[in-house]
């Protein structure tokens, strides 16, 4: 098992260093527990390490300890194995004696002493208790109050739930759940089936179902946000912020009477969006590298008149600061400053004046983020709708993940070009 450890130390130095994504590292199940873990947890065990130590050791020793107090206290794992595997890892990464000896003497006291009392103060302990910084819970306090503020906290703590989304023009949901023995799997919308928690994710990605293109991994809060375009058969969809692709391949797969065009201004990403498309044999999807603030288009189809396409329904699942899938995407909390997400918000709003443009009149545009925070949200329309009096909502926006948390948290509000500009 130390190999495993020793591949979980080298992404948590990745991550912590670089910034690289815990989740893309194709680590085993234990090592992305221990990583994911970790990740999660990281401002408690930085605040237990500070209760045993006179002073932080460096980087590379912290992250030993980190996952050593991760494996006595949130794992089922015996606390000497615990303390003996993190003392070869010490050695094994070679951080030399000394470190192997603090690290044995603080996880030692640690069992000795148990959880650290947290601050009395109640932001600063909702921030330490659940990894989150203190910034945020703060502002989460000012909007939402301090009760929810500290459930949402908690759910960043939370194993997200797991879904799978079924193509239903290849299978049905059933007869997914029966090939893959899924027992008691919970169907919903006729198309996404509930992953228990012990679902090997591995196998599946394995499986000829996956393989074929009958099943890919997407949450159903997805489809909320789907559902609010509205398309009608043979409309022409943008898809304005498109990768990885979920979203494209869910409106592809709902009609594929739809002339899709999913763009990205990243050629990486739609490498992978290519993949995908291919693996679910889609054929009504063109994919283009552009850049949404600066859209050069080609139209849909050869020969037309119009240098540049307007659509029936535009979709911006635009880029933000994830604080709505914090529990999926763990690393992001600790990316986000309060300037970075004024920059957020601004480029947000950018990205929606810019693709709003090539919208055909009557037609109607869905704005989203995997936020709930108003600077992203709420804000970002009523600016736009400020300044744009031809637009008009489309009813109340959507938020899956507020009632269910099986789902995402997401915001979506529908906009609909009703006048002249």
């Amino acid at each position: 098992m130390l190999t495993e450890r020793e591949e979980a130390y080298r992404v948590l130095l990745l991550w912590q260093k670089d910034g690289a994504f815990i989740k893309e590292s194709g680590l085993s199940p234990f090592a992305m527990e221990i990583a994911l873990g970790v990740c999660r947890r990281l401002l408690y065990l930085e605040y237990f390490i500070k209760t045993l130590t006179k002073r932080m050791p460096s980087l590379e020793v912290k992250i030993v300890l980190e996952m050593g107090l991760f494996q006595m206290f949130f794992m089922e794992v015996p606390d000497y194995a615990a303390i003996n595997s993190s003392v070869d890892l010490a050695r094994s990464a070679n951080l030399g004696n000394g470190a192997a000896s603090l690290v044995n003497a603080v996880l030692r006291a640690a069992r000795k002493s148990g959880a650290p009392a947290l601050p009395p103060q109640r932001i600063r302990r909702v921030s330490i208790e659940n990894s989150v910084p203190e910034w945020i819970v703060r502002r989460w306090f000012d909007i939402y109050g301090g009760d929810v503020a500290e459930s949402m906290a908690k759910a960043t703590l939370e194993r997200p739930t797991e879904w799978l989304r079924v193509n239903l023009r290849k299978t049905s949901a059933p007869v997914i759940v029966q090939r893959l023995g899924i027992a008691g799997a919970s169907i919903l919308y006729d198309r996404f089936v509930e992953l228990p928690h012990d679902a090997g994710v591995k196998a599946i990605l394995s499986s000829p179902e996956f393989v074929e293109g009958q099943i890919s991994f997407q949450n159903p809060s997805a489809y909320e946000v789907v559902k609010l375009l509205d398309v009608k058969p043979g409309m022409s969809v943008w898809d304005a912020c498109a990768a990885p692709g979920g979203k494209t391949a869910l409106l592809a797969e709902m009609d594929p009477s739809l002339e899709i065009l999913a763009t990205d201004s990243s050629e990486h990403r739609l490498e992978k969006m290519k993949d995908l498309m291919d693996r679910l044999g889609f054929t009504n999807v063109k994919i283009a590298c552009v850049d949404a603030l600066a859209p050069h288009l080609s139209p849909l189809e050869p020969g037309a008149s119009s240098p540049e396409p307007q659509f029936d329904r535009i979709l911006l699942d635009v880029p933000c600061s994830n604080m709505g899938v914090v529990a999926r995407r763990p690393e992001s909390v600790y990316r986000l400053t309060q300037e970075s997400l004024k920059e957020l918000a601004s480029l947000q709003l950018r990205i929606l004046e810019s693709a709003a443009r090539f919208l055909k009149p009557s037609g109607r545009l869905v704005y989203a983020t995997c936020s709930p925070d108003p600077m992203e949200t709420t804000q970002v329309v009523a600016k736009f709708l400020k300044g744009h009096p031809e637009f008009a909502k489309a009813g109340e926006p959507v938020l899956p993940g507020k009632n269910d948390p099986r789902f995402d948290g997401f915001f979506a509000q529908a906009l609909e070009l009703v006048g002249e500009a």
